[in-house]
């Protein structure tokens, strides 16, 4: 199969055909008296080569390329042997390796003129058609199509009609090549002089790029050069047609552009004469309509619409060119976007907000409380409007006070999904933003505009993808926000959480101020301590402390297990846990103060279950603790106390973190020496301290302690805080070292069952401390049944839940005396 080159090469090779055949490489027969000449004697049988989608006419020259392996022997063969060929068209353009029966009978004979080999392999050949032939019948058709063939004469009249035929399709081609940039002036010159009109017929039908093949295929079969130039020149008279149309759309395009510009400097003119004239200006830019068609329906506040306007102002003087026309444009769709004037309506439904917090948490009395506290304050307020006379904005601030509420607890304990529940039971938007790892005060107030790539701060960008200017807004994690060169993000937090002063937040970017009171900010925290002083006196500090193992069976029951199971695509007939299971999963596989890890293991023993589904095993499952192991593999924690306090040296203390309440133990050990004491463990300066007047105590004390007086001189003392890679510090465990210290140099063994936590002076007092109820919790998980707290402590049991309080054993001290006396066992214990 053979493919045309482009038309563009046409015209050239046409050229240097003519020139090298006159030069003597190869005979162009003139159409009269050919054969009788002897210049040419055509073979019966020759190679039949079909064309795709292209007819080669006698007396033209054509360049196509070969591409098939077939075709490709075909021209070695031909080359190699006369260097002709038989050309005819296929008459489906399509199909790439044609029969017998998929080609036209009449064809032309054409001789291989020039052979270009390529570097992929193909073949480009320059073919010199000479004259008509008819198949007789197909040869064969391997290894290529031959077939024996027989020459069809032409006529060729002389006439009045056959040369008004020829100078009117002169005349049509001229024109034709005045509209086709592809004919050059050489091609166009050397046809219009051909004399023969066979020859021309054929040189102006291979030149008509809008000839089809059934057409060209038509045209070569006519004997008569008369029909022939009928025929051209009615086709001619539709292909002028087509190309004088695009001529005309072209001309129009261009002259409408020329048009356009010509107009944009006539108008840049006529607005500077009124300018000079101080005449306004009536034209208006379509980006600038729409502008101020979005200032007018925003509703901002005057001082932000007068900004907008002035804005606006600026970029109708700018064309869209110039570098501050995006600048300005983004911060006027920055500005119409905002939602200053949108607000969804509040739910103030006190029953309806008590049955969404007890649907989505369990427990947290108090925080639902505040929260219902703080809804039927809005609903009194909304009913009883105009009784009251004082109805000003400092009242309506005093209203909002207080709303700026602070979750501290330890993870997984629900702080951020409580804020959820809010939004929904308020009927808010929710929006949470996560400040861990901020450092840039710009990502809270924004860059200004003269930089390049500003953009507002966190608050702005989220109002304006919440789209209301009162959601429920949770600033995640501010415990964890950082500060360096770049600013201090709590800082400018301050300006934020203050319902006295964001009435009138000024973002950088804006520069507008943008009205945050009626946007209920939630944050939440792990620990209290890191939040700077004037932060923390902005919010409303609500703790959630962690759960106690009762209370995570029932969440877990209620809330995490019917989670799971949606997640994981099970019905709840085919997994059902109980209650003991659920027990021992809290107890040998999770170690925390939430119930995040819990899940987690549910989320375990849940996939397990549908990969036994998946493998086509449906029988119900109904998990005990006897099958928990088979399920998630063998336990991870075990009850420590009773093995570290087996040796005198060792006291179990009880602490808070980030995660909740943890036990810590304090190890002492002596050697002989002279008084060295060293405190390892990461700690801090306060615990350092801590420790070293607990020493002072205990030496203090020797005597009622029984203690040799002598030890202290012939003695080092080393003592040890494990789990020396995480950072430790505080006052509270001053009672542990004391115990400690005093169990090693009395020989007497701390009770395994007891945890103590306070603060020690070096008059022995006990002093109070914090976290109590996570220290107490703390202790509950890990088994044990007595707390030393301090006497001052007291007040605190009552935020312990009952069941906690009613399995332990609670000691008040108010000196170290009496922590070692509860603590310590009787002389010979450790046997």
């Amino acid at each position: 199969m053979i493919e045309s080159i482009s038309d563009e090469m046409s015209a050239l090779l046409w050229n240097m055909l003519s020139a090298s055949a006159a030069l003597g490489g190869l005979a162009l027969p003139n159409g009269d008296g050919f054969e009788d000449k002897g210049f040419f004697r055509a073979p019966t049988q020759l190679p039949i080569l079909p064309l795709r989608g292209v007819v080669v006419f006698p007396m033209t020259a054509m360049p196509v390329r070969v591409g098939e392996r077939r075709s490709a022997r075909l021209v070695d063969d031909a080359v190699a042997g006369q260097r002709l060929v038989g050309l005819v068209a296929a008459r489906d353009p399509e199909l790439k390796s044609p029969g017998p029966s998929d080609v036209y009978r009449v064809g032309t004979i054409a001789a291989v003129h020039r052979l270009f080999r390529s570097s992929d392999g193909s073949t480009a050949l320059v073919m010199q058609g000479l004259l008509r032939m008819r198949i007789v019948r197909f040869v064969s058709e391997a290894p290529y199509l031959m077939a024996r063939v027989q020459l069809i004469p032409e006529r060729s009249e002389q006439s009045h009609e056959v040369e008004v035929l020829r100078r009117h399709i002169v005349s049509q081609f001229k024109r034709l090549a005045e509209l086709t940039p592809a004919i050059t002036d050489e091609t166009a010159s050397l046809i219009v002089k051909l004399e023969n009109p066979l020859q021309l017929a054929y040189a102006v039908a291979n030149q008509m790029k809008g000839l089809g093949v059934e057409d060209a295929q038509h045209l070569l079969e006519l004997d008569s050069a008369t029909d022939k130039l009928r025929m051209l020149s009615a086709l001619m008279v539709q292909e002028l047609e087509v190309l004088e149309l695009e001529h005309k759309i072209q001309s129009e395009a261009q002259s409408e552009m020329n048009k356009t510009k010509r107009e944009y400097f006539l108008r840049e003119q006529l607005k500077a004469i009124r300018r000079e004239l101080g005449e306004s200006d009536d034209g208006e830019r379509l980006d600038v309509k729409e502008f101020r068609e979005k200032i007018e329906a925003a509703g901002m506040p005057e001082e932000a619409e007068k900004e907008a306007r002035r804005e606006l102002e600026r970029l109708g003087k700018l064309p869209p060119v110039a570098p501050e026309y995006s600048v300005i444009r983004t911060y006027l769709d920055w500005l119409t976007s905002l939602p200053w004037n949108v607000s969804t309506e509040d739910n103030l439904d006190i029953s309806h907000a008590r049955q969404v917090l007890d649907e989505d948490h369990y427990d947290l009395k108090e925080l639902k409380e505040r929260i219902l506290e703080y809804l039927a304050v809005r609903k009194l307020r909304e009913e009883r409007k105009g009784e009251f006379e004082e109805e000003s904005p400092d009242a309506i601030r005093r209203e909002r006070e207080g709303v700026i509420l602070c979750f501290v607890g330890p993870p997984g304990t629900g702080k951020t999904s409580l804020g959820r529940s809010i939004a929904r039971a308020l009927g808010r938007k929710f929006v949470r933003q996560s400040l861990g790892g901020v450092r840039d005060e710009a990502e809270i107030r924004g860059h200004r505009r003269t930089y390049v790539g500003a953009m507002p701060g966190r608050i702005i960008q989220a109002l304006r993808r919440v789209e209301t200017k009162n959601p429920v807004f949770m600033l995640d994690e501010v415990d964890k926000l950082g500060h360096d060169f770049r600013g201090d993000p709590s800082s400018a937090l301050l300006e934020v959480l203050d319902p006295e002063q964001n009435r009138e937040f000024r973002d950088h970017y804006l520069d507008v101020p943008f009205d945050l009171s009626q946007v209920m900010f939630i944050t939440t925290a792990n620990l209290l301590e890191p939040i700077p002083a004037p932060l923390r006196d902005r919010m409303e500090i609500l703790r959630l402390s962690g759960y106690t193992e009762t209370e995570k069976v029932r969440i877990a029951q209620d809330y995490l297990i019917p989670r799971q199971l949606r997640e994981n695509s099970l019905r709840p007939d085919e997994l059902q846990f109980s209650d003991d299971a659920l027990r021992r999963i809290i107890r040998e596989y999770t170690h925390e103060s939430g119930v995040r890890n819990l899940e987690r293991e549910i989320g375990r023993v849940c996939r397990r279950v549908v990969t036994r589904i998946a493998e086509g095993d449906t029988e119900p499952v109904v998990l005990r603790a006897e099958d928990v192991p088979d399920f998630l593999g063998k336990r991870r924690y075990f009850p420590e106390t009773a093995l570290r306090t087996q040796v005198p040296g060792v006291a179990t203390g009880l602490s808070v973190t980030s995660a909740g309440g943890e036990l810590i133990f304090c190890e002492a050990t002596k050697m002989a020496g002279s008084k060295g004491f060293v405190v390892t463990g990461q700690l801090g300066d306060v615990m350092k301290e801590s420790a070293q007047a607990a020493l002072s105590y205990v030496r203090s004390k020797a005597a009622e302690l029984g203690i040799p007086e002598e030890v202290f001189e012939q003695t080092d003392i080393h003592l040890h805080v494990p789990a020396g890679a995480v950072p430790k510090d505080g006052p509270s465990a001053g009672v542990t070292m004391a115990a400690a210290l005093a169990s090693l140099l009395t020989g007497r063994r701390v009770r395994s069952d007891v945890g103590m936590t306070g603060e020690i002076t070096l008059r022995g007092q006990v002093l109070p401390v914090g976290g109590v109820k996570e220290k107490v919790l703390a202790a509950h998980r890990g088994g044990l049944k007595t707390v030393i707290l301090p006497r001052q402590n007291e007040q605190d049991l009552e935020d312990i839940p009952e069941e906690v309080r009613e399995s332990m054993t609670f000691v008040l001290a108010d000196t170290v005396a009496d922590v070692l006396e509860a603590a310590l066992e009787e002389k010979g214990g450790e046997e």
